[in-house]
């Protein structure tokens, strides 16, 4: 397992694992043919993004199950395969989706039974090609009656067994941590987090800070948004297997806010000579609590344009900025500094 990069690296949590400040996400990996793909992908171009991200440092990636219903997790084999044990990055998976082979386009189901997360971890190792995983994440709260402290429990016998080395929650609000913790640590949680879905601010990131549990937050530039990049043209041309073509985001007024805020973040860049997808990542990593912000790419073009956000940190100036653009464009709802940053927002922010 490769611990040696040159990028600044993070404890996550008190896992033993330090990480760097971004990782590689592999969710758009999966393709298309399932319920919430990101359309077609080439596997070249995946195998090709995930071997650029490594090979410049980044020392993890983050994928589920669930993503192409089983070919992420197979995609990321066939790139670690290609690598020396020595060089390889931590994998980070997760579990608790179960979809239909027959219905792949069906939403897949919420479960938490403990004998199907046990055969989850025994398919996720087989596709993965591993005989442990770094960090397993139970995906989302259960939907099929399964009590947290059922799937949690089991999580943690993993843990105790040495199947996985740390075990996290995604996608779960502050209540659901507090009795996860009470059984055994949440070695990590993975909120949604970005300037437009800034809610895990208000609750979850403190809690986690205070309570030794590393954060490591998705869509950092809300699924494109916020990269610059992005218009309401290529938003009106989203394919229908893109899962956004059904987001609210990516719709009026919404969009046109978001797109607002994406112009904004220009001045930042220019500043530390970045892109604005590596200011919006940078800008997540900005808050205390943050351990790392997963940042997709789907080719290792993609991966260049994102590995500034692994070094660039942002500056009390640079947060005052944001906080002031986020209020005039009226994107997202959250809190819009941290807590130990000055809430007075001059007036000159605003021209």
């Amino acid at each position: 397992m490769n611990s040696q990069t040159s990028f600044p690296t993070r404890p996550l949590g008190a896992t033993g694992m330090s990480v760097t400040r971004i990782g590689l996400g592999a969710w758009a990996m999966g393709g298309n043919g399932w319920a919430v793909g990101w359309g077609a992908q080439d596997d070249a171009d995946s195998i090709a993004a995930i071997r650029r991200a490594v090979d410049r440092g980044i020392n993890w990636i983050d994928t589920a199950a669930v993503y192409g219903l089983g070919h992420s997790e197979e995609i990321v084999r066939r790139a670690l395969a290609q690598m020396a044990p020595s060089e390889r990055p931590y994998v980070f998976t997760k579990c608790g989706l179960a979809w239909s082979e027959e219905q792949p386009l069906a939403m897949p189901r919420r479960t938490g039974a403990p004998a199907g997360i046990r055969r989850e971890l025994e398919h996720s190792l087989r596709r993965l090609g591993v005989e442990r995983i770094d960090l397993y994440q139970m995906h989302w709260p259960a939907g099929d009656g399964t009590p947290l402290e059922a799937y949690w429990e089991t999580l943690l016998d993993l843990r105790r067994e040495g199947k996985v080395r740390a075990v996290g929650l995604s996608n779960h609000n502050l209540a659901q941590l507090q009795a996860a913790e009470a059984l055994g640590h949440v070695d990590t949680l993975q909120p949604p987090f970005s300037a437009i879905q800034r809610e895990a601010a208000a609750d979850l990131i403190p809690w986690c800070a205070a309570h030794g549990t590393g954060v490591i937050v998705y869509s950092p530039m809300q699924s494109g948004l916020l990269t610059g990049g992005f218009s309401a043209a290529r938003a009106a041309a989203l394919p229908q297997d893109d899962w956004r073509s059904r987001n609210a985001e990516f719709q009026s007024p919404r969009l046109e806010r978001n797109l607002a805020l994406a112009e904004a973040l220009k001045p930042v860049a220019e500043r530390h000579g970045a892109t604005v997808a590596s200011v919006a990542a940078a800008w997540t990593l900005a808050w205390p609590g943050v351990t790392g912000a997963i940042v997709g790419a789907r080719s290792a073009a993609q991966v260049n344009g994102l590995l500034a956000a692994a070094e660039l940190e942002l500056d009390s100036e640079d947060m005052a900025r944001i906080a002031a653009a986020i209020e005039k464009t009226g994107a997202g709802a959250g809190p819009l500094l941290p807590a130990d940053e000055s809430g007075a927002l001059p007036e000159d922010l605003f021209a």
